[in-house]
């Protein structure tokens, strides 16, 4: 397998930061993360904090997009769902492909609608992040999937092939639900309830029995990607340097706090990608 000097997860602003900086250092790198920047730059009417640039959040990332491909800085279109550290270097999963690198940048930003109360409490006790990775651990069961938005769709869709019966908690249309077993409920999630294991799925008018919550959404909460990282009221601890309690691993863009501007992003960006030359100069002399 092979081992990459830096692994950056997180297709905004940071991460290609992060992304076309690690590429001038000559570092070798993999970016991971979905195409167009995020939704939040995608859908901004209008782009004010950001050096040269006067337009909307579209016209902004095609100029993103213009850089990236002139630059030649590749981005690998997965979702990263679990990082580990494993001796000297890092293991990353996505959907059961494994990666291996000696540093990891975060950059996942944060997920507007935050977590839920009991969604930390029950990880890895009924709570998951990734259909693909746990869904077989609920064949015929019933299982609740809250999707942040339709492109999470797929994913609901593959937990209906395992479990008995799937309630879809959506705040859109959700018209891409098509198994017979999936009951699509459009209501707030409110909490996670049960003992040693996950029993029920509150809702603003109710509640649902279920053996599984699947949280199906842009941002993992950093310290449930990464097992043991330091966070702070939803935010991952970096020093000036964006370097974390993790060694090898830093943070960056929203993920390490306010403000929530792209010129911060961007500069955070490159910041942690100099860090990682700087660590891997110092541990691995090169």
């Amino acid at each position: 397998m092979k081992l990459f000097d830096t692994a950056i997860v997180g297709g905004g602003i940071a991460g290609y930061t992060a992304a076309l900086t690690a590429k001038n250092l000559l570092l070798d790198y993999v970016w991971f993360g979905e195409e167009g920047f995020g939704d939040k730059l995608r859908f901004s009417e209008h782009v004010t904090n950001f050096p040269a640039v006067s337009g909307n959040g579209a016209e902004f990332a095609s100029l993103l997009q213009a850089q990236m491909q002139h630059e030649k800085v590749i981005l690998t279109r997965k979702r990263i769902d679990g990082v580990y550290r494993t001796g000297e270097t890092y293991t990353l999963s996505s959907a059961g492909e494994l990666y291996l690198s000696r540093t990891v940048i975060l950059a996942t930003g944060v997920e507007a609608g935050g977590t839920i109360r009991g969604e930390r409490e029950f990880l890895g006790k009924g709570v998951s992040y990734c259909a693909v990775c746990d869904g077989a651990l609920y064949r015929g069961k019933t299982v609740a999937a809250v999707l942040s938005s339709p492109a999470f769709e797929e994913e609901a869709e593959y937990l209906a092939k395992f479990a008995g019966n799937v309630f879809a908690i959506v705040r859109y249309p959700a018209d891409g639900l098509q198994a017979e077993n999936i009951t699509i409920l459009r209501k707030r999630p409110i909490a996670v309830e049960g003992d040693d294991r996950v029993r029920r799925l509150v809702l603003e008018d109710g509640a649902i029995e279920t053996d599984g919550v699947f949280f199906l959404k842009n941002s993992v909460p950093p310290d449930a990607l990464a097992f043991g990282l330091e966070t702070e009221e939803g935010h991952v601890k970096v020093d000036r340097m964006l370097k974390t309690n993790l060694p090898g691993l830093f943070a960056a863009g929203d993920i390490t706090g306010r403000p929530y501007q792209y010129a911060k992003a961007a500069g955070e960006g490159c910041v942690a990608a100099h860090s990682v030359r700087a660590f891997l100069r110092e541990n691995i002399k090169k």
